[in-house]
């Protein structure tokens, strides 16, 4: 196999600044990094890993920390920040958290500590300051998406104003019994997602006069069959039945929708339904929902890793992003039916 001499004297440039070129430390122009690439292309070249480590003190290796790894919003992240880091010449080591606290603790106090990354990215994990610290005293670049983190620079939307929104897309079409399906307690774990989302809902409804009945929210987990179970107890009775549902997660919308369905309730003619987060199959069930792009949200964060790993190649990115959404209306909502006035 050529070496690295060779792949220098055909693109006629020194070997340290093939080794630059190839490894992505230190600074050499993008026609130069072109042309050293072809060449090492040409002779199929390949870089050492091992040597590029340790040559540089890189493995070219992130580290993402989720706390679930069967959740669509979750894969989806990591399917932007994946091609992302693939685009840039990086791996991805995956820490699902599920376990519980001597997971955690194993992954922060033993695995990222080990300098077996470069850099990490903590998917809705709100680290303690504890966490926080033994990363930065290894000089570790850290990104968070969904909610602040002291000292890291984060990616989030605001629960809050999000759920105003969806609530007062029902309002708007003329719903004053509005119901919400929401997190249960033990998701309050990470940003306080659940009760944010409740209090959007609620302040929603009080800045339309109406106070919030207790008996018109459930709890479930964020998923469809935790939607539809919650959904079925809202919606048994008719007498106290409400013309409109508002759930935290797609998910749970999507529950409620086929929970509706069994019981012979027709959306949107009998019941409207809103979720948030902008799921695949939201288009397909014709679900009105407040999308906020999570393949982006991965993206935008890999973005913000480079930029602290190489800053002399990237633009410098603010500490704190606010995430774009957006109210995607379809046939799930429409005004309430005449009878509930």
């Amino acid at each position: 196999m050529p070496g690295i001499d060779a792949v220098a004297r055909l693109a006629g440039v020194s070997a340290a600044t093939v080794s630059r070129a190839l490894s992505g430390n230190g600074h050499v122009s993008p026609a130069t990094r072109l042309r050293v690439t072809e060449a090492a292309r040409e002779l199929g070249y390949v870089v050492s890993s091992s040597a590029s480590s340790l040559a540089s003190g890189r493995t070219k290796n992130i580290g993402v920390v989720v706390p679930f790894l069967n959740r669509w919003f979750y894969s989806s992240v990591l399917e932007g920040a994946g091609a992302a880091l693939l685009r840039n010449g990086y791996d991805l080591t995956l820490y699902g958290l599920a376990g519980g606290d001597d997971e955690r603790r194993s992954v922060f106090e033993h695995f990222l500590l080990r300098k077996r990354v470069d850099a990490v990215l903590a998917l809705t994990i709100e680290l303690t300051e504890r966490e926080v610290q033994s990363l930065l005293a290894l000089q570790k670049p850290i990104v968070g998406i969904g909610g602040p983190v002291t000292g890291v620079p984060t990616l989030s939307i605001d629960d809050v104003a999000v759920a105003r929104l969806a609530t007062d897309h029902l309002l708007g079409l003329g719903h004053t019994r509005i119901g919400m399906i929401g997190g249960e307690s033990g998701f309050e774990l990470d940003f306080h997602l659940p009760t944010n989302r409740r209090s959007g809902y609620e302040y929603a409804l009080r800045g339309a006069g109406i106070e919030p009945d207790p008996r018109l929210f459930r709890p479930a987990d964020f998923t469809i069959t935790g939607g539809y179970a919650a959904a079925r107890v809202l919606l048994e009775h008719p007498q106290t039945r409400p013309t409109a549902v508002f759930a935290a997660s797609d998910e749970m919308a999507l529950g409620c929708m086929l929970a509706a369905r069994d019981l012979g309730i027709d959306v949107p003619a009998d019941l409207s339904v809103v979720g948030i987060d902008g799921h695949e199959y939201a288009e397909f069930f014709g679900l009105t929902t407040v999308a906020q792009f999570p393949a982006q949200q991965g993206e935008r964060a890999v973005e913000m890793l480079l930029h602290q790993l190489h800053p002399d190649r990237h633009e410098p990115a603010p500490t704190n992003i606010p995430l774009p959404v957006e109210l995607i209306c379809r046939r799930s909502t429409a005004p309430p039916p005449p009878r509930a006035g």
